[in-house]
């Protein structure tokens, strides 16, 4: 028997640390304030000559390096952004290039901070359709450069970075089942307003902030409590287990606060859950996937553990998975 699972996992986080003192005085707030309402304490950011690519491309050698295989092995090269180099070309053609993925299939994908759970369901897919191929999902992104410093409902939390694992074919275990969903009517609960063809970037909407990142905080806590627990109780029902069964539960890193509600609200109290976000923020996309890698790397996750992946975002949307893990030989 075989399945289709994860094969190795690899991350990147900037070099630049940026702590709470350094975001609290334009937001008009202090460090201990951020540090109770997000408990976060640190996060980075990109340097002047990185662009979303840079991070992506530094993630994505490091699951190579740990699965043992070249880029030239890949089939496919997904990148979930929402912070991509340019509009054009895609942020993992570029990618891609810097990695010497030259046999690839690649395109990007956009579900903000979900990205990542929608980028494994495609590879997962795209594997199954083509027995042996190796299919590399790539989360980054580059908040830094979209933030209103003045704003404490967004610059406290976000920050920059890559993860990325490698699907394929798994001796056993591997994804059990996936729940993706799209939520239209809620999306101005966050956005980037300016930038696109609705609104081009203009010296008035530049002057407006129009191209910074915008979140209604409290909306987005009440989107998640009504909507993430049920999914995430289908998808584990559906897949034959119990929510007590779930070893590990690795989540989208937005906000310690909610991270903490939302673990009780799932009634997952008894699996581990795993945190990045104290040191890096929320990253977007990459979020979910810097946890995984770090969960990884520190040997947390054992063959057959079940592992439950659950994110949620701009959309808004939301994705989780479930999988038996299968320890990279």
């Amino acid at each position: 028997m075989t399945g289709i699972g994860i094969l190795a996992t690899g991350s990147y986080v900037p070099k630049q640390i940026v702590t709470g003192h350094d975001v609290a005085g334009p937001a008009g707030v202090t460090p201990e304030w951020i540090e109770r309402k997000t408990q976060i304490v640190t996060r980075r950011y990109a340097a002047p000559d990185q662009a979303t690519s840079d991070l992506a491309a530094e993630a994505a050698n490091r699951a190579l390096e740990q699965a043992g295989v070249p880029a030239s092995a890949l089939r496919y090269l997904i990148v979930s952004t929402s912070t991509p180099d340019s509009p054009q070309p895609p942020t993992s053609y570029v990618t891609q290039s810097l990695i010497g993925a030259d046999r690839a299939a690649c395109f990007d994908i956009n579900v903000v901070c979900s990205g990542f759970v929608y980028g494994l369901a495609l590879a997962r897919a795209l594997v199954a359709q083509e027995p042996g191929a190796l299919a590399l999902v790539v989360a980054a992104d580059i908040y830094s450069r979209i933030l209103d410093v003045t704003d404490r409902k967004t610059v406290v939390l976000l920050g920059d970075g890559a993860g990325a694992a490698l699907v394929g074919q798994v001796p056993s275990g591997g994804f059990l089942d996936v729940e993706l969903a799209s939520f239209g009517h809620a999306q101005r609960l966050i956005r980037v307003d300016g930038g696109g063809t609705r609104m081009p970037l203009t010296a008035e909407t530049v002057a407006n902030g129009d191209h910074f990142f915008r979140m209604n905080g409290r909306g987005v806590r009440d989107f998640v409590m009504d909507n993430v627990p049920g999914a995430v109780q289908t998808l584990v029902e559906r897949a034959g287990h119990l929510l007590g069964d779930v070893d590990h539960f690795v989540p989208h890193q937005a906000n310690g606060v909610l991270l903490g509600e939302l673990v009780t609200r799932c009634g997952l109290d008894t699996a581990q859950t795993h945190r990045t976000l104290e040191r890096y923020g929320n990253t977007g996309s990459a979020s979910a996937a810097l946890a995984l890698d770090d969960a990884n790397q520190n040997g947390h996750l054992k063959t057959d553990d079940l592992v439950l992946i659950a994110t949620f975002g701009g959309g808004m949307s939301l994705g989780a998975t479930l999988l038996r893990w299968t320890e990279p030989s």
